[in-house]
């Protein structure tokens, strides 16, 4: 079967640069889809974008479908015909349904069946409609109209172009009839450009200033920014979403340094680099000290012949942004940080639950209570909590929200505040995401926990659970990042007794009956999820779950212990004993004695198994209490011998009742030794 490169490339005007490397790949994407219903073969495929087109090039693509046979069957041949062979209604029901006579269905096997073989298309038949379901397919959250047309599209569609082959398409898609002739620049050559064949179109368009491949103008404004940055004695920021933003700005990307006063290097660099970052779309320079140099890149699309002109413009443009920083910077340094406490009283966090300066009082108490559990500051912590919020209400981040605690820890320290106070101030919002940045100090840390509690705490409080996606106040989050810092810094807190603390705080704002079990049950439930990701088997979770630890930390130190010890060789038959046991001591009636008679054993293994049991007790206990799980497990191992004998020997419901009652006063000894660490009959 013969095979020819198709290309299909849509010219509009500039499309939304943040979506349009998830344009390029959804329209790939759809064309692919479309092939492949079809049944249509290629070698490869591949997508092009760039500010005003989309493109799709497949390569080696079949010119026509493959002939291919569709089978049908109907009715059992015995219903399909009456004891005379006359048909039935159900034999013409299916005759009709397949659009012929009777005597064209196959009778012979045990079911009617009508065959047929459909000649397969040419690709040229079936490509507009493909290209067409794909763009109106693509992920396109608004749509706009233009003209007097009803058609729509993400922007304004221009020019359209469809080659199979040497062949153009005759077809008209989003008001545009199809040809060979593209766009060039819209500066450098603001041309027709005619498309000499699908394979040569990245070529073609590139005589023409435009670069359509969107990972080759990605790479060489990186290499470019790279290598300028050097020059300039400084490293880069480059975020990749703002890398690809900007790819998607350019046709003809110049990369080109520019500079601003050196005095603005006196706001923090945190709020100069926000509002190139995000404003301007510019690339800001670090020291080898990870200092803001006074410079930074832009990315201009044209190559002018006077650059000068280009930097000096984009220079001017950022000046106003900065000093607008700058401003602001010294107007909230004129009052101390805790002043802006009186702003936030009228300022409501929410309706139910008081002021924000409310919050902060919360938080100041129960970071201290925290900060003595942990081991760090209780004043300190008490001191930052109080400040916590105070940034909120100043102008820096007023102007640029992402500045909150970063400009609180600024203003801290032009105040004096102990250093630990100050980053405090900045680390109460970590981690900020998954995986993201942990508070590096016990201060940070008593606040981030206090205020992610407080936050939990008083939203579940008032009855406003998170639902299904609906979490608007990121209580997921809050939980998951109590956890983190809990389990990752190595930190011990009773959530138990901090949840009540903070139940306390609010007062009768809140309905605090059953809130201390919900609240601790919502925060260990997210365990569930990162032990998955962990690769932790959901049962090892429950088997510490079972046993309801109330510090994160001994949770995860007992997971850990289990995980370990299910590789053991007498894993899998102590934890199927710990589930008979289990059952059976649930079926008991009455009290389970506490004590052990050794006068009522009549066999060798049940001596056995209780001198084991002693010297287990005797060694694992100690272990349990120093938290050794892996070393307690490790001795519990042991015991699988003389339990394996115990339930091969003996009949744990004997008819004495004092024997039997004295059997299971010896398998809760046991049982119970396992539950110093987990329920591990749960593996089971």
């Amino acid at each position: 079967m013969s095979a020819q490169d198709f290309l299909v490339e849509l010219g509009t005007e500039e499309l939304p640069p943040k979506a349009l490397k998830t344009l390029g790949e959804s329209f790939l994407s759809g064309i692919e889809k479309g092939l492949k219903a079809a049944g249509l073969n290629y070698a490869k495929a591949r997508y092009y974008a760039a500010p005003r087109r989309l493109a799709v090039l497949v390569e080696q693509l079949d010119t026509e479908q493959p002939d291919r046979v569709m089978n049908l069957d109907g009715p059992p041949v015995k219903a399909a015909f009456d004891a005379d062979g006359n048909p039935t209604q159900a034999a013409l029901g299916f005759a009709n349904k397949c659009c012929v006579d009777l005597s064209e269905i196959d009778a012979s096997g045990p079911k009617l069946r009508f065959s047929q073989t459909i000649v397969g298309k040419k690709a040229a038949q079936l490509l507009p409609e493909m290209v067409e379901t794909a763009l109106n397919d693509l992920p396109i959250p608004k749509r706009m109209r233009w003209g007097a047309r009803r058609t729509e599209f993400v922007r304004p569609s221009q020019w359209l172009v469809m080659l199979f082959g040497d062949t153009v398409l005759d077809c008209e898609i989003l008001a545009q009839t199809a040809g060979r002739v593209s766009r060039g620049h819209r500066f450098h050559h603001n041309t027709e450009v005619t498309i000499t064949a699908p394979a040569n179109y990245a070529e073609d368009l590139r005589k023409a200033y435009v670069i359509a491949d969107f990972a080759e103008r990605r790479e060489q404004i990186s290499k470019r920014i790279e290598q300028l940055a050097t020059e300039q004695q400084g490293t880069a920021i480059v975020p990749p979403a703002l890398l690809d933003e900007v790819s998607a700005l350019v046709e003809w990307p110049v990369p080109l340094v520019c500079s601003f006063e050196e005095r603005f290097l006196e706001v923090p660099q945190e709020a100069l680099i926000t509002t190139m970052q995000d404003n301007q779309k510019y690339f800001c320079l670090l020291d080898a000290e990870g200092k803001l140099l006074p410079r930074f890149i832009t990315v201009a699309n044209v190559e002018s012949k006077d650059p000068a002109q280009i930097i000096s413009g984009n220079e001017k443009v950022v000046r106003p942004r900065l000093t607008d920083a700058e401003f602001f910077f010294k107007q909230d340094k004129k009052q101390k940080l805790e002043t802006f406490n009186q702003r936030l009283a009228n300022v409501v966090f929410q309706a139910q639950l008081g002021s924000v300066y409310d919050k902060a009082q919360r938080v100041s108490a129960l970071a201290a209570y925290i900060a003595e559990k942990i081991g760090g500051d209780a004043t300190r912590a008490g001191r930052a909590g109080l400040l916590s919020k105070c940034d909120l209400a100043s102008e820096m981040v007023g102007e640029f929200p992402e500045m909150q605690g970063i400009a609180g820890y600024y203003y801290a320290m032009h105040d004096g505040e102990p250093e630990d106070v100050a980053l405090a101030l900045n680390e109460q919002y970590m981690p900020r995401g998954a995986g993201a940045e942990l508070p590096s100090t016990l201060t940070g840390a008593a606040v981030a926990l206090a205020d992610k509690l407080d936050t939990l705490v008083g939203i579940f409080g008032i009855g406003m659970l998170p639902t299904g996606s609906k979490d608007p106040y990121a209580l997921r989050r809050a939980a998951l990042g109590v956890l983190r810092i809990l389990i990752e810094k190595g930190l011990e807190l009773d959530v138990t007794d901090a949840v009540e603390f903070a139940i306390k705080q609010f007062g009768s704002k809140i309905k605090a009956a059953g809130l201390t079990a919900q609240v601790q049950e919502f925060i260990f439930d997210r365990l569930r999820a990162r032990y998955e990701d962990q690769g932790v088997d959901v049962a090892v979770y429950q088997a510490v779950r079972a046993v309801n630890p109330v510090s994160p930390l001994d949770f995860d130190q007992r997971v850990q212990a289990v995980q370990a010890f299910r590789k053991l060789p007498e894993a899998e038959a102590l934890a199927a004993a710990n589930k008979r046991v289990s059952n059976l001591l649930g079926k008991a009636d009455g009290k389970i004695a506490t004590s052990i008679a050794a006068h009522y054993f009549d066999t060798p293994s049940e001596f056995a198994l209780n001198a084991a049991i002693q010297q287990a007790e005797q060694a694992v206990q100690p272990l349990a209490q120093a938290r050794m799980y892996n070393e307690a497990l490790a001795k519990l191992a042991s015991l699988r011998t003389p339990v394996d004998s115990f339930f091969e020997t003996v009949l744990v419901n004997a008819e004495d009742p004092n024997v039997r009652a004295n059997r299971y006063a010896l398998l809760a000894k046991l049982r119970g030794l396992f539950l110093g660490v987990a329920d591990i009959s749960v593996l089971s």
